[in-house]
């Protein structure tokens, strides 16, 4: 019996699968951009430089503006 409900359930997990990646698909053939949209405004490169220029470290310009830490090495290191 616990086999055929893992049989049904491997099944199950399949089908969800499927549809979740014929959904993405659809949405990249369609032009939309997926995943999470990037915060980096020209304004706010500028601020960090700004910032960093001052002698302000890391986290404390991360804080200031309400961005993580990683964003600003990102626009730092580039």
């Amino acid at each position: 019996m616990f086999q055929m409900l893992g049989v049904f359930s491997e099944f199950e997990r399949e089908i969800i699968r499927e549809r979740v990646n014929s959904g993405l698909a659809r949405a990249k053939a369609q032009g939309k951009k997926l995943g999470r949209p990037r915060r980096d405004t020209p304004k706010r490169l500028a601020a960090i430089r700004k910032l960093r220029k001052r002698g302000i470290g890391i986290n404390k310009i991360a804080s200031q503006l309400g961005i993580g830490v990683s964003v600003v090495q990102r626009v730092l290191s580039a």
